[in-house]
């Protein structure tokens, strides 16, 4: 099978059914599917034309799949279990559509916006239905990455994690961010991520048999995680506010300004610290030589320039149009 010859980074790899023969679609996705995660039998419910894509991120020794595709099922038999040389979870993140998930005798169903998890060590069925077309990303998880952070022995099976009432929130924005931005962030940035990500469905799978003071505190450092990143995705807004943080990450104002004093800051510091060491990034770029100090400062939410010059001399030492100089 031939990918689809397109400019993309090395890191991404894409199918497209829109250009194969109807009676030829079908199986060409389902070579697809098996180069993107690894060995299943996908089977179609319509006799002919299947109009589907996959999108193939890899996040170092994980990755990301992208897909979108009618109804249909996707089954993976004790066949293909003995034909992979690897073991993986599925983290599903349900973008549209319906999908159940057959699993050791038991059913959980993922609908838009949910995340759910699953062994590729055990039989399954995927039944993607409530569509005419249904997206899903699929986050491909070493198996040794997932249980190096949960109890030892602890059996992973089938579960919507998203349903979580303390971490479930936090999963679902952070599988997202990741979906949507994979290919903006570099691949390290991706990894460190996914790797939130992980430790999340972790706190999720094995808070019930850890001890209560040791799932409080990991709970505490992925909400932290999600904070943070929260208010880096809009550190450049003027006026942020603790209300616009709390709101996003679905956590109280006093349990913002708890969680930031755990890590040594208070929030105005800490936001100001940030914006600054964006405007020094781009004062010391030369691509951005020719734009004026004042419009850098106001890009990176600064209202008063006098202000901005203060702060920026007390955090590093000297001027801004000095430290440009250099």
């Amino acid at each position: 099978m031939q990918e689809i010859e397109r400019a993309v980074p090395s890191r991404q790899s894409a199918w497209n059914t829109a250009d194969i023969r109807l009676s030829e679609q079908f199986a060409y996705y389902r070579e697809a599917v098996c180069q993107a995660f690894m060995k299943l039998t996908p089977e179609p419910m319509a006799a002919a034309g299947f109009r589907a894509s996959v999108e193939n991120v890899r996040l170092g020794d994980a990755a990301i799949n992208r897909v979108s595709f009618p109804e249909h099922v996707v089954r993976r038999s004790a066949a293909d279990i003995a034909a992979s040389d690897r073991s993986c979870f599925y983290l599903n993140l349900k973008l549209a559509g319906r999908c159940r998930i057959r699993q050791d005798g038991r059913e959980i169903s993922l609908s838009s916006g949910q995340v759910g998890i699953f062994d590729s060590d055990r039989q399954f069925a995927l039944l993607h239905d409530r569509g005419p077309q249904l997206r899903v990303a699929s986050f491909w998880v070493p198996a040794e990455v997932l249980r190096e952070r949960l109890p030892a022995s602890f059996d992973v099976t089938a579960s919507r994690v998203s349903d979580d009432p303390f971490v479930g929130h936090l999963i679902v924005e952070t599988a997202r961010t990741l979906s949507d931005g994979a290919l903006r962030m570099t691949e390290q940035e991706g990894v460190r991520l996914f790797r939130a990500l992980i430790e999340l469905v972790a706190v999720s799978l094995s808070r019930r048999s850890r001890a209560g003071a040791a799932a409080s505190e990991s709970l505490a450092d992925a909400t932290t995680l999600a904070l943070k990143r929260a208010i880096h995705r809009r550190l450049r807004e003027p006026g942020l506010a603790v209300a616009d943080v709390a709101e996003a990450v679905g956590i109280s104002e006093r349990y913002v300004h708890k969680l930031l004093a755990r890590s040594g800051f208070s929030f105005t510091d800490y936001v100001i610290d940030h914006r600054l060491d964006g405007a020094a990034r781009d004062l010391g770029d030369p691509e951005m030589a020719g734009r004026a100090i004042g419009a850098i400062a106001f890009d990176w939410g600064f209202s008063d320039l006098s202000h901005f010059t203060r702060r920026f001399k007390q955090r590093f030492g000297c001027r801004p149009r000095d430290w440009r100089a250099r």
